[in-house]
């Protein structure tokens, strides 16, 4: 991974954002632009942070790993909202800001007195991102998010699963939760522009809900065009075939032979080359009418061989396929490391700790992985220090409680 100091600056150097962010949604926009060179700021709460630093295990001598994939790059402090004293600390902090993300429940903050249009007179140009599970307005703008919630009412799990008759599954990985925040960071990047050109700072609303409904692309278009909601079809694609994971001697091959000049080349490859001319398979649409003789009559053959031996026949022949490969494969894989997916960042405690890179390259302003997740508390006095308090102040509030000043 590249340092700033190579390129001379990030795409978001200058940019403060205050990361008033839990768990997942929240921290993961925080990420994205901390990754791209903004001075990232994460207010947690006292006495015991965010909650994600109990997610254990696994921790690296007492710190969460989870805690640490999301929020490095980022300065951290420790405030207690529920005091008056607290609630204008961050008043402070944000009359300076660019950027505010928050993802409570709706009215949280406004109760605090730390809503946006409480906040915005002081900071007219301020963007404020608002992450929630539904979003800021309609029927079910109150009710909290979480992923699984998410995944339900927004239709993938009726996706996501083996067929019909089987119990539903979601996603193996918190998709509302992460893809919610890469749209906030969208949505702040969109917003930074038009107050470029304008002057203007203006609210940014996304939700779970909303980030699992932007995964239905396909299913939706099927369900629109004929009005019928399709289902799930386990590793297989609702438009086109084969496009699925199939069982080998050793494992699991992924076939994406999804157009028809890569169909007609799978026969020859399994050694049933008159699968060509069968008319079941003559196109997409009978090969999608008769998925379950296809997937028959396909299965037994790649049981035959191990994964590797059918990788290089297809590779050889020019059609998608790939493994399915394990966390613990994909991370050593040397696409991933000559993509700089797996990088290390210095953590003020624990010295160098594995991280994931950024996923987008930039040639003349490219992310940097600088600094490790902080302890609880860890930048308290050095940002309070520069947003105007004093010594004794920043003592004061220490000993009354108010903030938590650790050494790293």
């Amino acid at each position: 991974m590249k340092l700033m100091s190579e390129t001379g600056f990030a795409p978001l150097e200058g940019i403060k954002v205050i990361e008033l962010g839990h768990i997942m949604a929240g921290p993961v926009c925080g990420r994205m632009l901390a990754d791209m060179g903004a001075d990232v700021i994460k207010v947690e709460r006292v006495p015991d942070g965010d909650p994600s630093r109990s997610f254990v295990p696994p921790e690296i001598d007492g710190e969460s790993a989870a805690f640490m994939m999301l929020n490095r790059n980022k300065r951290g402090i420790a405030v207690d909202l529920k005091r008056p004293e607290g609630v204008a600390l961050v008043r402070r902090l944000i009359r300076s800001a660019d950027v505010v993300i928050e993802n409570y429940r709706t009215g949280t903050l406004d109760r605090l007195g730390l809503g946006y249009d409480s906040v915005k007179r002081d900071n007219p140009g301020l963007v404020w991102c608002e992450i929630s599970g539904f979003g800021r307005s309609g029927p079910f703008a109150e009710i909290g998010g979480f992923d699984l919630i998410a995944q339900g009412y927004s239709g993938l799990m009726s996706l996501t699963g083996e067929g019909d008759n089987r119990p539903p599954v979601k996603c193996g990985v918190p998709v509302t939760d992460v893809t919610a925040g890469i749209l906030g960071a969208m949505g702040v990047l969109a917003a930074i522009l038009h107050r470029l050109l304008t002057g203007e700072g203006q609210r940014v609303d996304t939700s779970l809900y909303e980030a699992g409904i932007t995964h239905t692309y396909w299913q939706s278009a099927i369900a629109l065009a004929t009005g019928e909601s399709p289902g799930p079809l386990g590793s297989a694609h609702p438009l086109s075939a084969p496009y699925q994971a199939f069982e080998t001697a050793d494992g699991w091959i992924n076939v994406g032979a999804s157009s028809q000049a890569t169909w007609e080349k799978v026969p020859e490859i399994v050694g049933l080359p008159e699968l060509v001319d069968d008319e079941r398979f003559r196109d997409n649409a009978a090969r999608m009418a008769n998925l379950d003789e296809l997937v028959a009559t396909l299965a037994p053959l790649f049981k035959q061989r191990p994964t590797q031996q059918w990788l290089e026949r297809f590779e050889a022949a020019g059609v998608p396929a790939g493994p399915v490969a394990s966390i613990q494969e994909m991370l050593v894989h040397p696409q991933t490391v000559e993509r700089d997916m797996v990088t290390e960042v210095q953590h003020s405690t624990l010295g160098p700790v594995k991280t994931l890179g950024f996923p987008v390259k930039l040639s003349g302003s490219p992310a940097a992985i600088e600094r490790g997740a902080p302890v609880l508390g860890e930048h308290t006095r050095e940002v309070l220090l520069a947003n105007g308090y004093t010594e004794a102040g920043v003592a004061e509030l220490q000993s009354s409680g108010v903030i938590i000043c650790a050494r790293a």
